[in-house]
């Protein structure tokens, strides 16, 4: 089976592309070659770039491939461009949606694929949307043979899930509050990128997940205080936790703000029935604890990486300074 990555050097795709070349698949992956993480080294490397479409189609010319995958189409500018690329040249079409096109506020759980499609909170949420629609169509009026996946929080080492990266630990090194959203027991999912690789790779090419939608989400559930503790104590940090509105944060940080009230402010639980009926094998098996070490281990015991974003531990102080000390105006 020939299958095309666009992308596939992410925090998710990565773990997919190993996948893939392990169960003997001919990889290609079309990106700008700028992720420092390595590629499978039987991946077929293109270097292009997908948003230029010179570029793209130079590359790609007289090219066919089994199954295409957008890591990186994130609105319907970029799906449409897709499928003008791609309608004659794949079997199977794979956009990357996301968890948080569910409706908000989550009015049942467990979330199932049935769940209705609206977020009023997020812009990014509803492109993905729009995205989706747009697919829907082109299959109905032209079978444009497209699966949809929606991941919801999927993390590798790299990612901590506390905002963001190395600077959570810095704070704690230097004995600063964390933020953490509202009271910190709204309920959140947790993936590790190896086991939404499990379930992913299983899509490839099964003719049956076409014009189907899939969530692809491990089944344990934590709170947020919960999560924070597990990553503090990964690292041997005392927490220190200050616990604030996402409606206030909002109100320094659009995007932060959006994001919570959008997706991380709410309870979550998913039903993977759907993905367990086409990929048996999946069985997520990764808990978080095990992802905080790494996450720690990634950024406090090697220190591969300990850059901060100043800008955001100078706002991440104003915030709790206004909440607290100026009577949470």
């Amino acid at each position: 089976m020939r299958v095309l990555f666009i992308g596939g050097t992410g925090v998710i795709s990565s773990e997919c592309s190993k996948l893939c070349v392990d169960k003997g698949m001919d990889l290609v992956l079309l990106n700008r070659g700028k992720s420092f993480r390595k590629p499978p080294s039987k991946a077929e490397i293109i270097n292009a770039d997908i948003r230029n479409y010179n570029s793209t189609r130079n590359a790609l010319t007289n090219q066919k491939f089994d199954v295409v995958v957008d890591w990186i189409a994130y609105n319907e500018e970029h799906v449409k461009n897709d499928y003008e690329f791609f309608k004659y040249k794949t079997g199977q079409y794979i956009f990357i949606s996301t968890a948080s096109v569910y409706q908000k506020p989550v009015l049942k759980l467990p979330i199932t694929e049935e769940t209705p499609l609206d977020n009023p909170f997020w812009l990014y949420s509803r492109a993905k949307i729009a995205c989706e629609k747009f697919l829907l169509k082109v299959y109905k009026e032209n079978d444009f043979p497209f699966t949809i996946v929606r991941p919801s929080h999927t993390y590798d080492e790299t990612k901590n899930p506390l905002k963001e990266n190395y600077l959570p630990f810095h704070r704690m090194k230097h004995g600063k509050p964390i933020i953490i959203h509202d009271d910190g027991n709204a309920t959140w999912t947790l993936t590790h990128a190896k086991d939404f690789a499990k379930g992913f790779v299983g899509l490839l090419g099964n003719s049956s997940t076409i014009g189907e939608a899939y969530h692809i989400t491990t089944d344990e559930t934590l709170t947020w205080n919960e999560i924070a503790e597990l990553i503090a104590h990964s690292a041997g940090y005392e927490l220190k936790a200050a616990h604030i509105p996402s409606s206030f944060i909002k109100k320094y940080d659009d995007e932060w703000g959006d994001g919570l009230l959008g997706d991380k402010a709410h309870n979550v639980k998913f039903d993977n029935s759907k993905i367990r009926k086409i990929v048996p094998e999946f069985n997520p098996a990764i808990k978080f604890e095990q992802g905080a070490s790494e996450i720690a281990d990634f950024y406090v015991r090697r220190k591969i990486d300990n850059h901060f974003n100043e800008k955001l531990d100078l706002l991440m102080d104003k915030i709790i300074s206004d909440y607290f000390i100026k009577g949470k105006a």
